[in-house]
């Protein structure tokens, strides 16, 4: 039978842990059904791909915690303030009714990862996932305080001694400000960054602020300091269900046993083909540097995350015994197979997945856009009010009274007139001009009156009415909304 290709070839599953007891007659020996996890000490790595790598580290982090220090209109230019209900982003000042905009946010995600994975795997999960962003910035705190990977694995090996017990100290505090000053740059995204750097020097944090700082810093410090690999293994779904975006046409990083097998050592001036051996030297190297701790020339690998480095490593090797570079390289199964050179198995990789993937997304996106650019500058509803549904007033007028929610999406002063259509003889009896502050959200009651014989023309029921609101700010471009209720004349 043969082999799963997602099934992880040197990783131990994970089992409870039971003890078995032998069987009748030995010697009371207890088996395991729980490997204990191998610590695994990634080995530093130099490349073309640990220069992206450490590209999207630089771009991510610098998004990540500059962001809040923006300032914009005298505001941070991102705020989601939950408090107030109303969430700032950079010019756009959105209300929980444009909960919509998320929904089509989240969805271009999900439509951008499948569409990248479908051509390259998992790129997101080796150059741009925070997990992998936040663990290679903990090795290279790791490396600089505890030294390379042949120096780690020794002295953890030894005895505890005191250069061993402060290096570990001095680590694992920078590793705790880093995952504290990340749970401080997230809250920073609902409260003021600027007000929550003033009251961290006073201890003035909310109870709400405390709990997430620490706990979204210790999660930084948990994930990317203690468990690594095993949140990438057993954790995260995206392994899981991955195969189900892969096909043979996609690019993953991979090792082409024909060019390489037999592997085997052999001096760097030695042909290969004379020993009747592959270009592989079976150095081990690309596991030494696989954050996974996995083999990638055992095949396609669940727990491979696509991050390269196994990739640059083998090229330097390649190098150093004046082979051609590739042994390990991003390829597709078909292109492996069937020797496709690398304009070929680009054609193959245009298939018409690919193609939909791309054309709905682009068309979400497109989308997307056009509804943010043409999005009004406010937003009404009109509620009626439950406790006066109708009433006789002076003069025998029929009234309704209703409760309208206007919504300024923008960061001034704005006016507003309220009028109504759609039913003869209909008039606003209350105040017809208002003003709604910058961003806010302001409810304002509205009578709307018909005469006796209007109403008696349109007989007892419910009947359409049609509320037009409109900007009267002088400057600005004209905006009306206009909303439907209903207008209830009594029996």
């Amino acid at each position: 039978m043969p082999m799963d290709p997602l099934r992880p070839a040197a990783t131990p599953q994970v089992i409870p842990i039971v003890p078995v007891p032998a069987a009748a007659g030995a010697e009371g020996e207890t088996v395991w059904l729980y490997e204990k996890r191998q610590q695994i000490y990634p080995r530093s790595v130099s490349g073309l791909f640990a220069r992206w790598r450490w590209a999207m580290v630089w771009i991510t982090q610098l998004v990540f915690y500059g962001v809040p220090w923006l300032v914009w209109n005298g505001r941070p230019a991102v705020l989601f303030d939950l408090g107030a209900r109303r969430f700032y982003i950079f010019g756009l000042v959105l209300h929980p009714q444009d909960f919509i905009y998320l929904t089509a946010l989240l969805v271009i995600c999900a439509y951008s990862l499948f569409l990248f994975t479908a051509v390259a795997g998992r790129l997101w999960c080796g150059f741009a996932c925070p997990q992998t962003v936040y663990t290679e910035i903990f090795l290279w705190v790791e490396r600089h305080i505890e030294g390379d990977r042949v120096a780690r694995m020794k002295r953890d090996a030894g005895a505890a001694t005191f250069d061993r017990l402060w290096r570990k100290g001095t680590k694992h505090a920078a590793w705790l400000a880093i995952g504290v000053y990340t749970g401080f740059t997230f809250v920073g995204y609902f409260t003021p960054i600027r007000q929550l750097w003033a009251e961290s020097f006073t201890w003035g944090f909310g109870p709400w602020e405390w709990f997430w700082v620490l706990f979204y810093g210790f999660a930084t410090y948990g994930n990317a300091g203690w468990l690594r690999e095993q949140v990438c293994l057993y954790m995260c779904p995206y392994a899981r269900f991955q195969s189900a975006m892969f096909d043979h046409d996609t690019m993953i990083v991979s090792y082409d046993p024909e060019r390489g097998e037999p592997r085997g050592s052999r001096p760097r001036s030695a042909d290969p083909r004379a020993l009747g051996k592959g270009d592989c030297i079976d150095c081990g190297l690309c596991v030494q540097v696989c954050p996974t701790g996995i083999d990638i020339r055992q095949g396609l690998q669940y727990a491979c995350i696509g991050c390269a480095a196994c990739v640059d490593v083998c090229d330097g090797v390649m190098d150093k015994m004046s082979y051609p570079k590739g042994l390990i390289r991003f390829a597709t199964q078909n292109g492996l197979a069937q020797r496709l050179d690398t304009r070929q198995t680009l054609k193959r990789v245009l298939r018409p997945r690919v193609l939909i993937y791309t054309a709905v997304l682009l068309l979400i996106c497109t989308a997307f856009i056009t509804s943010l650019a043409l999005r009004s500058p406010f937003r009404v509803d009109v509620v009626r009010d439950r406790g006066a549904l109708a009433r006789i007033v002076g003069e025998g007028m029929i009234e309704n009274v209703y409760r309208l929610q206007v919504m300024n999406a923008t960061e001034s002063v704005q006016s507003y007139r309220v009028t109504v259509t759609g039913l003869d003889g209909a008039t606003v009896a209350s105040r017809p001009h208002f003003e709604v502050g910058p961003a806010e959200a302001r409810w304002l009651p509205v009578s709307v009156q018909i005469g006796p014989e209007a109403a008696s023309h349109l007989g007892p029921g419910a009947h359409r009415v049609v509320f037009s609101i409109e900007r009267l700010d002088d400057g600005d471009e004209p905006a009306r909304v206009q909303e439907k209720s209903t207008f209830v004349v009594p029996r």
